[in-house]
């Protein structure tokens, strides 16, 4: 995910909203069993080998011969938590194994999402007592083509420029910063084929490095929006491959199946349906894992 993160750029960002009196907390809401009326339509993408199984986006809609998107996901068999490799990492870093998986979506999805990329990150990475050391799955939901994220690179020319470009006012979710330290412009933690992370500044696995200890929880999920060139575009939530395991042996139904509110900005600079919250569920009936951006709304 992160080029660099460190105790330095995290106090940077707090300096950046040095003006929020309180961070109001990252909160779990319940999710209805109750849809549009009508069956909803779940219409998945072409699968992708994962560990000893498969993975495939998907897209559903709100019910039968409505093209009104409510969910854009990805799906895990049960079998593709198994046989993941050991070594390696998510990030396009030019060190090691990459384990990078594009999944391409469903045909008239509706949605402003051009791809997803699905990122396994054995290891975790840094910031070291944060996501490091923690194996996890990265979800870059991109909203611009595949082949405009690969000339994210730093051998062009206008590399620095594009990503120091970030968006601003209105188009800023609340609560989130591009992560640097004092005078490093956001070109230096940009990462190469992603670009600038933004971190929502209320989770709970930054606060012991943010100086706020008693709040402080390890990191199980995560959810971070990324830039370049003036717009954000991708949207990412970030979880534990143990947090993903827990959803099909709990006995819980509300922990089996959570959604997550996410910062959403008061504008978008591209209409389409964006998500209010991301999901997390283990569907016993399809015998797979999901996550997704959900609860779209249309933007105009």
């Amino acid at each position: 995910m992160f080029r660099v993160l460190t105790l330095a750029s995290l106090t940077f960002a707090i300096a950046l909203y040095s003006n929020v009196v309180s961070l109001p907390a990252v909160t779990s809401v319940a999710i209805s069993s109750e849809k549009e009326s009508g069956a909803p339509r779940r219409s998945y993408g072409s699968p992708v080998r994962l560990g000893d199984g498969h993975v495939r986006s998907y897209v559903e809609f709100g019910r039968e011969g409505n093209q009104v998107p409510v969910e854009v996901g990805v799906a895990f068999d049960e079998s593709a938590m198994e046989g993941l490799p050991a070594s390696g990492s998510g990030h396009h870093d030019g060190h090691m194994e990459t384990h990078e998986f594009i999944l391409e979506l469903p045909a008239k999805h509706n949605t402003p999402i051009r791809f997803v990329e699905l990122n396994w990150n054995p290891s975790g990475h840094e910031p070291e007592g944060v996501y490091l050391d923690v194996p996890h799955f990265d979800f870059h939901f991109y909203t611009v083509a595949k082949a405009e994220r690969d000339a994210i690179v730093p051998t062009n020319p206008q590399f620095a420029k594009e990503a120091d470009n970030i968006p601003v006012g209105d188009f800023v979710p609340p609560f989130t910063a591009p992560l640097g330290p004092p005078g490093v412009p956001p070109s230096g933690i940009a990462v190469p084929k992603m670009g600038v992370h933004w971190v929502d500044l209320r989770s709970q696995e930054l606060q012991g490095i943010l100086g706020k200890p008693e709040a402080f929880k390890p990191f199980t999920t995560t959810f971070i929006y990324g830039s370049w060139n003036g717009k954000f575009h991708f949207l990412e939530p970030m979880i534990t491959r143990a947090y993903l395991l827990e959803k099909k042996t709990t006995k819980d139904a509300g922990v089996r199946d959570e959604t997550i509110a996410i910062p959403v900005p008061a504008r978008y600079a591209d209409p389409g349906y964006y998500p209010t919250a991301y999901r997390i569920t283990w569907d016993e009936q399809s015998r797979e894992y999901r996550v997704a951006l959900t609860k779209l709304e249309k933007r105009d």
